[in-house]
């Protein structure tokens, strides 16, 4: 038998197979920087105050769009309009027909493989609650977007 993942579209997932998508990478939660002209995107090394960076997971996670007006819920519809998901996010990969990576723990089994190929941004990044909103451009980092580790 087949994984969910393989024989549903994402408008047919339900919620639980939805949530289990998230490879837990962090990079969502990101401060990003938008260039004006050519609409480029920018990653920062700035999380959201409300992801822990030791796991990439989000402290408030059920009231998170409430806690951080800046949050953004990924839906079906919002997907193609993200251009700054990784090329690495399962959901853009499954929207764009692609298979989900090896290291993603629906594939290897175990949720630290994200973190153990480098691919999460844990121990990496610095908590917004730790830096002035006029100082995030300053941190600029590479992300590696489009891997296939």
């Amino acid at each position: 038998m087949k994984p969910f993942w393989e024989t549903k579209t994402l408008l047919e997932m339900d919620r639980r197979e939805w949530e289990l998508l998230c490879d837990g990478c962090g990079i969502c939660c990101l401060e990003k920087l938008q260039d004006t002209e050519t609409g480029e995107v920018e990653y920062t090394a700035v999380a959201c105050r409300y992801l822990n960076t030791s796991n990439c997971r989000c402290r408030v996670y059920a009231d998170r769009l409430q806690a951080n007006r800046k949050c953004v819920q990924i839906t079906v519809d919002s997907i193609s309009h993200m251009s700054w998901l990784p090329g690495s996010c399962a959901y853009r990969r499954l929207a764009e027909g692609k298979k989900l990576l090896d290291w993603h723990p629906l594939i290897s089994g175990d949720p630290e493989t994200v973190h153990s190929c480098g691919i999460s941004v844990r121990d990496r990044v610095i908590s917004a609650a730790y830096v002035h909103p006029k100082d995030i451009q300053a941190y600029g980092i590479e992300i590696e977007t489009e891997t296939e580790k």
